[in-house]
């Protein structure tokens, strides 16, 4: 591009910018405003697809897009931080996971791709049987009219997938799809469905953001994300406005959805939601830009079409940037269950790359109050050259060295009878002279109590009960000066009087996951430099406990076939 159109559209950006702020209007508006009749077509080669399963595969062969993607994967896999069995798209830039769903024998994992020819959002495409292995598909959904195709969910039917996302400067738009794969879509009304501008100049009763989808009776419901200034004050809070509609295309504004929210903060905001039944519940998952990934556990009051919220949690024990779980996706699994996916932000600069998703995590209710979480899918498939250590005494201050077992694309699950330990550490990723290590830490009891009842008289079988700790440590798993640093992931458990310590540990060069009890989890971008990092050793801090078994796998490449 020549260097006089760059300083004309850096100049364009700084006064719609300037224009914003003095106005206080919604920056996604005044975009809209400032270039709702330019063309956005996308440079990114499409295809049309044949509607038959064995024809689009026969297609799929000789797809430009797929050979593209195949030959960026080969040049791509020998990075050092690249991940062999966490899904990477397979060129440029990655961004949040949208539209999971399970269609035709298939789980599909949309996503925000940044092709190079033209890097504006695109939904990316990719497949899986098992929640594991991933297939490149072309790109699913390309801009025009919008400017670029934000964050969305989609809802199956039994004909077709109706996908519902943002997009940026337009407003929230819905496409739809019926083909085996999922290849071709075809937007409702060729323009946004809720537009970012009302029929008035007056200003919008609700935001015009990120949108969710479900379908009560027969009647389709969106929730669009964003915030509402009526807090404390004036002050901003997390809002979902609720719309309804016959025919995808028509849209009214009902209310606010969430009722009794007394759990999230003043200043967050309700981006990527998604809302699912989950046992006899219903749950909201959403992204709050200032203090994460979170949900909210209620009732879904059907008659007055309101989500009555009776508990809360998080994803994210940290901050999203750098290195951190940011914005999930989510779908039901068909077994009162959800599953779950997140991506997560880079802390180190990488060529030709940079996010990765997590691993998906399925979510279900193990208590009124209580989410569990288990990582989904066929991960046993990926495990090979299978170590085991029996049972032994964990001396009291003494790191424990385990010497036949070590690597950087591992599964670990130790299960660990803490007694009374006041903190257990397990180190991954040491090096020989603890140069480089990554620090999983559980405090026994050392987080806060369940609260105090101040009932008169207080229950007779009443006592504090508190929470345990889990900490991931990554400030000190690598020397490289363009690393950045960030605060341990710091996550409350409860484990029952009788429960052991049991963790499920993933690593996989530039991240790491730790699954405590089936009940939490957390999860880092790590960096190590040296070759030579790859040792795993637990302590026992200040008495002795017991380690009663520990099993180790080295994992396979899930794009090797």
């Amino acid at each position: 591009m020549k260097t006089t159109k760059l300083k004309k559209l850096f100049y364009s950006d700084f006064i719609l910018v300037l224009l914003i702020i003095i106005s206080g209007n919604n920056i996604t508006q005044a975009c809209y405003a400032q270039s709702k009749n330019e063309d956005y077509t996308s440079k990114v080669p499409r295809f049309i697809f044949d509607t038959i399963l064995h024809n689009q595969e026969l297609q799929l062969k000789n797809n430009p897009l797929i050979l593209r993607f195949a030959t960026s994967r080969e040049k791509l896999k020998n990075d050092k931080y690249r991940p062999i069995y966490h899904f990477v798209n397979p060129e440029g830039k990655l961004n949040d996971p949208n539209g999971l769903c399970y269609w035709k024998g298939n789980w599909h994992l949309f996503y925000q791709a940044y092709p190079p020819e033209d890097p504006r959002q695109h939904w990316g495409h990719a497949i899986s049987t098992d929640l594991v292995h991933w297939r490149d598909l072309p790109y699913a959904i390309y801009p025009n009219p919008e400017y670029q195709c934000f964050s969305g969910t989609t809802f199956v039917e039994k004909d077709r997938v109706i996908a519902m996302y943002h997009g940026t400067r337009a407003g929230n738009m819905v496409a739809i799809s019926n083909d085996p794969l999922l290849l071709n879509w075809e937007k409702v009304t060729g323009k946004a469905v809720i537009p970012l501008n009302g029929p008035t100049d007056a200003p919008l009763p609700y935001t015009v953001f990120d949108p969710s989808i479900w379908k009560k009776d027969e009647t389709y419901y969106s929730l669009s994300a964003g915030r509402s200034a009526k807090g404390p004050g004036g002050k901003w809070i997390r809002a979902n406005h609720l719309f309804r509609s016959k025919d995808l295309a028509k849209w009214e504004y009902l209310h606010e959805f969430v009722k009794d929210d007394r759990f999230t903060l003043i200043g967050d905001d309700g981006a990527c939601p998604y809302f699912w039944p989950i046992g006899d519940q219903h749950i909201l998952a959403f992204f709050s830009h200032m203090s994460g990934g979170q949900y909210l556990l209620g009732e879904y009051d059907k008659q007055n079409d309101k989500f009555v919220a009776t508990s809360h949690g998080k994803f994210n024990f940290g901050a999203a940037i750098p290195s951190g779980v940011h914005a999930p996706s989510a779908a039901p699994d068909g077994k009162d269950g959800v599953i779950i996916i997140f991506n997560m932000n880079p802390g180190k600069p990488t060529v030709g790359w940079n996010q990765i998703m997590t691993l998906p995590r399925k979510l279900t209710v193990i208590g009124k109050d209580t989410l569990g979480i288990e990582p989904a899918g066929n991960i046993e498939s990926l495990r090979y050259n299978h170590k085991h250590l029996d049972s032994m005494e964990l001396p009291a201050n003494e790191e424990i060295i385990f010497k036949s077992i070590n690597g950087n694309t591992m599964e670990i699950i130790a299960q660990i009878d803490v007694k009374d330990a006041p903190m257990i550490e397990l180190n991954i990723l040491r090096s020989p002279n603890k140069e480089e290590y990554t620090g999983i830490s559980f405090f026994k009891e050392r987080g806060f109590h369940q609260g105090r009842p101040y009932e008169v008289p207080r229950p007779a079988n009443w006592k504090y009960k508190h929470q345990s700790m889990i900490s991931l440590e990554t400030s000190h798993s690598s020397i490289l000066p363009d690393v950045l640093s960030r605060p341990p992931e710091i996550a409350p458990v409860l484990l029952n009087s009788e429960e052991t310590l049991k963790l499920r540990i993933f690593i996989d060069k530039s991240v790491v996951e730790v699954f405590v009890n089936g009940k939490q989890c957390v999860a880092a971008r790590v960096y190590p430099e040296r070759n030579d990092s790859v040792g795993v050793s637990i302590r026992s801090q200040g008495k002795s406990s017991k380690l009663i078994s520990l099993d180790a796998w080295q994992m396979k490449n899930i794009y090797e076939k």
